[in-house]
């Protein structure tokens, strides 16, 4: 994402950010998802019941689902789908 795309002017270098590899970002404070992650993990499964709706997503979030390859929809829906099941939990 380019900081011209911002609303806000952006302090962040983009283009060095842009340029650096998997190996120079530092990862060390995201936690290691072990097989305890896993195994508490819930498989949402997407239902037959979909309805076709127009949704107005801002356009970074929908470039970044769409790079992430066919079947960004139904990504889309199986994180919604887990946010409506987590907060029902905690209601």
């Amino acid at each position: 994402m380019k900081a011209n795309t911002l609303k806000k002017q952006s302090q962040t270098d983009w283009d060095k950010v842009d340029k650096l590899t998997d190996e120079e970002i530092d990862t060390s404070e995201i936690p290691v998802m072990g097989e305890d992650f896993f195994k508490n993990a819930d498989l949402m499964m997407p239902s037959e019941s979909k309805v076709p709706i127009t949704i107005r997503i801002d356009k970074p979030v929908l470039e970044w689902f769409k790079s992430q390859g066919k079947g960004y929809q139904t990504r889309i829906n199986a994180i919604l789908k887990a946010y409506v099941s987590s907060n029902k939990k905690k209601a």
